[in-house]
């Protein structure tokens, strides 16, 4: 490739910062892979799910400083939610838009490196009945502003809490523009017959895996279930993905340079 041809530099992640803008709490942490709802499941199967566990740990979460109880009567104004916070604490929760949103003002002003967007959202694969986080994209690489966590309530009449150390927001970096340079299509997968050849056969080793399960002392109940995907194989035992193959993600935590 000569030097005209080469491609473009792309913009690199670095460095995500949070800059306090007060000095009352901010808590974040690298989101674990551990849920609660995961660990009751029958000898915690949830886990053998790799893609769940790479989207639970992908990002940072924030967390509630205090506890607090909160309450939507179902009308559209300020007043129509009722905050309640816990003794001696004040709700990092307020009122601010009304129509049943929950608003938390998040104490810090962001910065990604040039090019990158933050995605913020609610805590992944946590539902939390009768309440919903909703979702931003916001250009931390520029704007020198805070934004706000919001959560809408799914249905009147009901008192749910906000627990101490609840997770409240999830956030990670994104490149901006990426998607839009994408060019999505739709194809039949007889199109490729090597692809299609490596999917008939995980097809029929899922079938016959499924049914070996409801067979006593048979391999498939030994090995309990396939990990073909968590190892990076395909059905026949191929080494198929390269080295950025992850079964976990590591994220740093903030380090806090707040603090003498």
């Amino acid at each position: 490739m000569t030097d005209d041809a080469k491609a473009p530099d792309q913009p690199k992640p670095g460095r995500l910062t949070a800059f306090k803008v007060n000095d009352g709490p901010l808590v974040l942490r690298p989101a674990p892979v551990e849920r609660d709802w995961m660990n009751a499941t029958g000898e915690r199967f949830a886990y053998r799910c790799l893609p769940l566990n790479i989207a639970n740990a992908h990002g940072w979460e924030m967390l509630s400083p205090s506890g607090f109880a909160v309450g939507w009567t179902g009308g559209a104004g300020l007043d129509s939610i009722v905050i309640q916070p816990d003794a001696g604490t004040t709700a990092p929760a307020v009122s601010h838009f009304g129509n049943g949103i929950i608003t938390f003002h998040v104490p810090a002003l962001f910065r990604t490196e040039p090019g990158y967007d933050l995605w913020v959202q609610g805590p992944v694969n946590r539902p939390k009945d009768g309440v919903y986080a909703l979702s931003g994209v916001i250009e931390t690489d520029w704007a020198p502003f805070t934004f706000t966590m919001n959560w809408v309530f799914t249905r009147p009449g009901i008192l749910l809490r906000f627990e101490k150390d609840e997770p409240i927001c999830h956030l990670f970096p994104v490149r901006r523009g990426e998607l839009e340079a994408l060019t999505p299509e739709t194809r039949m997968l007889s199109e490729e017959p090597e692809l299609h050849g490596q999917y008939e056969a995980w097809s029929q080793s899922r079938n016959g895996f499924n049914a070996g399960l409801k067979t006593p002392g048979s391999a498939a109940q030994a090995e309990r279930w396939q990990k073909n995907y968590y190892r990076g194989q395909t059905a026949t035992g191929e080494v198929a993905a390269d080295e950025d193959h992850r079964t976990r993600l590591r994220l740093k935590p903030f380090r806090d340079t707040t603090k003498g």
